[in-house]
């Protein structure tokens, strides 16, 4: 795995070092664990860049939790329009807010448990919390560590929370806090869901799905 992560950051500087993922910048502007929580939840099927502003408007307005409960959707709907879904989750973050408010003390849950009990929180977005916020080994799975996973040869599965398993079940520990941001951004960046660059990839010779495609 050391090979692997190692190959994709070199790869990725070799081409255009990329723009860090922004939950890896909400992390880094240590910002706090429930900024993180809520921009988890902002952030499913939205581009980092729509999340990272909408996070940052979000939060000059509302500071904390207590705050946030007592916004009014409207208000939130507004400051938040820029990402997908919305309504949705502008509904979403403020019943999370009142949960953390009144039941955790302002604070936020740092075990998966406890975590996925929240609304509109699954198994992805509770590690993505574990990883940025409190820096705890997880692997948090999307379609870009689900693809990257599958086409290495890592695994062999049909969705995430398979794959999730397996690679906790095949990684050494030390290893699982870096695989989410280095495959996302290979995703992103490389490793594309159509039309893959594995011309400049300098693990190709790893892949499976690149020798499968390369057989003489």
């Amino acid at each position: 795995m050391e090979k692997i992560l190692r190959g994709m950051t070199d790869t990725m500087n070799s081409v255009k070092p990329p723009r860090i993922t922004a939950l890896q910048d909400l992390h880094d502007a240590e910002t706090g664990p429930f900024s993180i929580l809520i921009g988890t939840i902002l952030s499913a099927r939205t581009k980092d860049e729509a999340t990272t502003k909408a996070v940052k408007a979000l939060f000059s307005k509302y500071k904390n939790p207590k705050e946030l409960a007592k916004a009014k959707i409207k208000d939130v709907e507004k400051i938040i329009k820029s990402i997908g879904f919305y309504h949705v989750k502008s509904k979403r973050i403020i019943e999370v807010a009142k949960i953390i408010d009144k039941k955790y003390k302002g604070k936020v849950p740092d075990n998966l448990d406890t975590l996925v009990q929240l609304p509109g929180v699954g198994r992805k977005t509770a590690n993505c919390v574990l990883v940025y916020a409190f820096e705890k080994p997880a692997i948090p799975v999307d379609i870009h560590v689900h693809r990257i996973s599958n086409r290495l040869g890592l695994v062999d599965t049909k969705n995430p929370e398979e794959t999730e398993q397996e690679l906790m079940k095949k990684i050494q520990k030390k290893y699982w806090i870096d695989i989410n941001d280095t495959f996302v951004m290979y995703g992103q960046n490389i490793c594309k869901p159509i039309s893959p660059m594995c011309d400049v990839c300098k693990i190709k010779k790893m892949c499976k799905y690149y020798k499968s495609k390369n057989v003489s």
